[in-house]
């Protein structure tokens, strides 16, 4: 997500390449398996249908996402956030991270959000707390892990695990980060202005266009993430043999760190991920929900982003902070839930 707030420029409209791209992968993937070997085609069907059932459920919530994300962008102040600045220094750390509810912002939006909230006054270490808190605890989120896990016994598991767990693991890096200050915790950016017009004075028209732009920016960029792990979840699922997936999940820890580092490569969107981890049914609800904490706050995307906001020493602490309380957060849970 472009950070508008920092530059005060209108996002430009994303071409539909990709989306052509997509279409046209799609095509030649119907011809192949007209030409397969018919012994092989009820593999490639099954592939076709968990990769459509796949992108049918979590479309709608990516959509949903962008849709959030783009109005908060446009229409809702920064001040707002702001003010959290304004709260006794021990009661910032806990409410930014609550705030994350109130705002359904992505993951790549968080950051730049949390840039701005540190220049305007905000503790550092409340503002990576909001920033990790948001993607994860958001109602978009919250409603899509309901959605995904409707009709199994973990349901509950999931949704409030996700919730209370997210939330635990932005608070613990909020307080590793302690009283680093903004300078030791930002690179520099001898390029970073202001917006020239305060929000509340830009014409309405030039508001819309940049809405639509960045409704259209976020669900093409969210989207092919998605396209992207649910061909590499539906190829898991189908050509991978089972006895070694059962392998895997049935190891313990080691079931936790596949996960994660699933959801590392997969870089999915929050609004969307819970479908892909339902799809896993070899992993039990502890291994699950690994991969729908540490994504959303930790993967491939996000790094880049995190690495360009901030210093190395920040990145590596992070990492390590996230992977640490999920691992065990989700381990305590394994015990419990089993």
């Amino acid at each position: 997500m472009a950070d508008t707030y920092e530059t005060g420029q209108t996002p430009q409209p994303v071409s539909f390449r990709t989306g052509l791209a997509i279409g046209a992968a799609l095509a030649l993937g119907a011809i192949a398996v007209r030409l397969i070997d018919s012994q092989r085609i009820a593999w490639m069907q099954t592939f076709f249908v968990i990769f459509g059932s796949l992108l049918i459920q979590a479309l709608p919530f990516v959509l949903l996402g962008a849709l959030a994300a783009a109005i908060i962008e446009v229409f809702v102040p920064i001040g707002t956030l702001e003010r959290l600045a304004n709260l006794p220094k021990p009661l910032q750390l806990p409410v930014a991270g609550i705030a994350g509810i109130a705002f359904p912002i992505c993951e790549c939006g968080s950051v730049p959000v949390a840039r701005r909230l540190i220049a305007k006054g905000l503790l550092p270490s409340a503002a990576v707390t909001f920033m990790l808190a948001a993607p994860v605890l958001n109602p978009v989120v919250i409603a899509s892990t309901f959605v995904a896990y409707r009709g199994r016994t973990s349901l509950w598991t999931m949704v409030l695990g996700r919730f209370g767990l997210g939330l635990i693991v932005a608070v613990v890096v909020g307080w590793v980060v302690g009283n680093r200050s903004p300078e030791e915790l930002l690179r520099a950016r001898p390029d970073e202005r202001r917006a020239p017009l305060p929000l509340e004075i830009e014409p309405p028209e030039a508001s819309w266009r940049r809405f639509f732009a960045h409704l259209g920016n976020d669900f093409l960029y969210m989207g092919r993430f998605l396209v992207l792990g649910a061909t590499i979840a539906a190829m898991v699922q189908t050509f991978l043999p089972a006895r070694v997936i059962d392998g895997v999940a049935g190891a313990p820890v080691i079931d936790l760190v596949v996960t994660m580092g699933l959801a590392f490569v997969l870089s999915l969107c929050s609004e969307s991920d819970a479908f892909i981890a339902a799809s896993f049914v070899q992993f039990g609800p502890a291994a699950q929900l690994a991969f729908l904490v540490f994504g959303p706050m930790v993967d491939f995307k996000l790094s880049a982003l995190y690495m360009g906001t901030f210093r190395r020493g920040f990145y590596r602490t992070l990492v390590l902070a996230v992977a640490g309380t999920t691992l065990v957060g989700t381990m305590w849970l394994k015990v419990v839930v089993g």
